[in-house]
């Protein structure tokens, strides 16, 4: 197989691919193959090919494919490995589509499907197996999120593959998880190398490079704290001498993808007094509307409504628009006629559910699960207000209804607990089956990604939280981080349902028709969530709270707020931040305060990777930048072949 232009530098057999761990009595659920390690011109192959029946070996041959290539198979074509599922919470939902090597050609035979192969450029990790549990395995796992099926070392050799990876790539142990190597390029040396040239540390930099593949964060502005201006100075470029900024050394740490680390405190100025404005009238919003009732300026509107919200008889139409059920510019006739469409639509989809006979829900574990965790939750949403309070309540059967024809309406998403809280408001306002269903699936169409099992989306939400704090309040996130409390977790009910349970019932009515006029900028939520820990700013830091203590602190500030005065300190934030001239890019892009550009190819080979912005990293895994921050650990680099000091590899 080599050849000038394809150089095999390690090769093992016996290297086995199980289709299914539950199919013990079919030989063909263990596939044998072998594995390579290819060296080319210009990229490093990592291969697994079948061995067929005649004893050979699936041929693959390579060649570089267009953008539009989807030469891996996705996560659903994937059989189940069959193992207990601790490593499924890896992510593996994509987030672009990258030019990858395909298969172009192969030998027939109905082995040869499972061949795979994948550039160590594009791997980010490699979980390996428990121990204990028969032969050791490895899974790869690529940026674009798509694990590989698990290769079985029949005959041994997991760690001979590593030690052979360690040629092209950097292999550290997770902090949080023995198991998981994550994988980064050895230009990542070169942030060690900066710091001996600066010789900061009286005790080597190696110590500093761990903080910052844990946590950057914490390690700019927690271990640098002593030496704040000493660092500053250091990285500030002598005259004619260029010298790397540390938002482009940290680049590619698994801790934080897509986030620049933030070197200094941005200067925001001073913060802006804000006034409330009072409700829309019914008067006014009636002057809104043109003689054939299309709305005039949806955008004057919009702002209206979120300087002061709706008047109480105004929301259940002016919902119907927020909401996305009624198109701004339709005319009075079609939204009627539109009505009438999503009316005869709703009824179909809860005949589906309806008409299910006992003996047909026996044998549907799924609905069966729906219907019971709905009727549980029904049975404890906000049954403090009337319109849901008592045991017969025609409320509840309607709350019942609408989020068993909602699992029809959505069957890959199906019912989700927290899910009844967001319809409960909807309805109470409504007060109509038909209408509160099609405003509730508007609602789910802006949070759905929170209820997906993944939790990506929610992991991506505390990130960018943190993001924020990060630059509106760099002490308050050093104190939280000192506490164990830097993840923000404390924070997740929040963002959840829309801090649907930490305000009075009716606060949440103004609350959310505020969010979803999408004003002043997207991801204002967020800044709600900051508005909040502005407010307990003092009685956070002032307090020998640990990490429980401000769990519940946090916990307990239910009911206890004013929205109004929340809504003037996020608002108030946003402008700081809007005028802000030195404000991070990605800070930027993540409240639409520039345009986000897709980066274009880059053929400069020896350029460092930049910064991925938030909406680039959509749905990456962020279980390390949500952690709790642990400072004084480090991360175990795996040693090279020439490393004197032995450290032990038991994939």
């Amino acid at each position: 197989m080599e050849s000038e232009e394809h150089k095999v530098i390690f090769e093992k057999h016996g290297v086995f691919l199980h289709t299914s761990a539950k199919r013990h009595n079919d030989q063909d659920s263990m596939i044998p193959g072998i594995l390579r390690i290819i060296e080319k011109r210009s990229d490093v192959i990592l291969q697994w090919v079948p061995v067929e029946e005649d004893g050979d070996s699936t041929q693959i041959h390579y060649k570089k494919d267009s953008p539009d290539s989807t030469s891996c198979r996705a996560e659903e074509d994937l059989f189940d490995p069959g193992y207990e599922p601790d490593w499924a919470v890896i992510s593996t939902v994509g987030t672009r589509t990258r030019a990858q090597d395909d298969l172009s050609a192969q030998k027939p035979g109905h082995r040869g499907k499972w061949a795979f192969s994948l550039s160590l450029s594009d791997l980010k990790s490699i979980r390996k197996g428990k121990p204990g549990l028969g032969w050791s395995y490895l899974i790869f796992i690529t940026k674009e999120g798509v694990s590989f099926q698990a290769l079985h070392f029949h005959q041994g050799g997991s760690k001979a593959l590593l030690k052979a990876l360690q040629k092209y790539v950097i292999l550290a142990t997770s902090p949080r998880d023995s198991r998981l190597y994550l994988v980064y390029p050895h230009d990542s040396h070169a942030l060690s190398h900066s710091f001996d040239e600066l010789q900061l540390f009286d005790d080597g930099s190696s110590d500093v490079v761990s903080r910052f593949f844990q946590d950057p964060y914490s390690a700019t502005f927690g271990g640098f704290s002593k030496v704040t201006n000493f660092f500053r100075g250091a990285l500030r470029p002598h005259d004619g001498t260029y010298q790397r900024p540390l938002s482009e050394m940290a680049v590619g740490l698994e801790d934080e993808p897509g986030f620049e680390v933030i070197t200094c405190q941005v200067e925001l100025g001073e913060r802006p007094v804000i006034q409330r404005q009072v409700p829309v009238s019914e008067q006014e919003w009636e002057c809104c509307f043109d003689p054939e009732g299309r709305v005039i300026n949806e955008d004057v509107l919009k702002k209206r409504i979120f300087s002061g919200g709706l008047s109480l008889g105004l929301r259940k139409e002016a919902w119907k628009f927020l909401l996305g059920y009624y198109p701004w510019d339709s005319t009075t006739e079609e939204r009627k006629s539109l009505v009438k469409k999503k009316t005869d639509e709703y009824f179909r989809m809860k005949l589906q559910w309806k008409s299910v006979t006992e003996d047909q829900e026996k044998r549907n574990s799924l609905l069966r699960g729906y219907r019971s965790l709905i009727e549980r939750d029904v049975s404890r949403t906000d049954r403090n207000n009337k319109f849901y309070e008592g045991n017969d309540n025609p409320g509840l059967v309607l709350l019942n209804d609408v989020l068993m024809t909602y699992c029809m309406f959505n069957f890959d998403l199906g019912y989700v607990q927290g899910m009844s809280d967001l319809i409960s408001p909807i309805l109470y306002v409504i007060q109509n089956e038909v209408d509160a269903f099609w405003c509730f699936t508007g609602f789910m169409e802006l949070v759905h990604h929170n209820f997906e099992e993944s939790q990506e989306s929610m992991k991506k939400q505390l990130a960018q939280l943190n993001l924020l704090l990060r630059v509106l309040d760099p002490a308050l996130c050093d104190f939280l981080d000192s506490k164990e409390s830097g993840n923000l977790s404390c924070c997740f009910r929040w963002l959840l349902i829309w801090f649907k349970r930490e305000f009075a019932f009716q606060d949440i009515l103004l609350l959310w028709e505020v969010l979803w006029t999408g004003l002043p900028c997207p991801n204002f939520h967020l800044l709600i969530g900051c508005g909040i820990l502005d407010l307990e700013r003092e009685a956070l830091m002032h307090s020998d709270y640990g990490f429980n203590e401000i769990l519940k602190h946090i916990n307990e500030l239910t009911m206890k707020m004013s929205v109004e005065d929340i809504l003037c300190r996020a608002e108030a934030l946003h402008q700081q931040l809007a005028h802000c001239q030195e404000l991070p890019l990605n800070v930027k892009e993540l409240l639409g305060l520039v345009e986000i550009k897709s980066p274009a190819p880059s053929t400069d080979t020896a350029s460092p990777p930049q910064p991925l912005s938030p909406s680039q990293v959509h749905e990456l895994d962020l279980t390390d930048s949500v952690s709790p921050s642990q400072p004084d650990s480090s991360i175990e680099i795996l040693p090279t072949e020439d490393t004197t000091t032995s450290q032990s590899l038991s994939p």
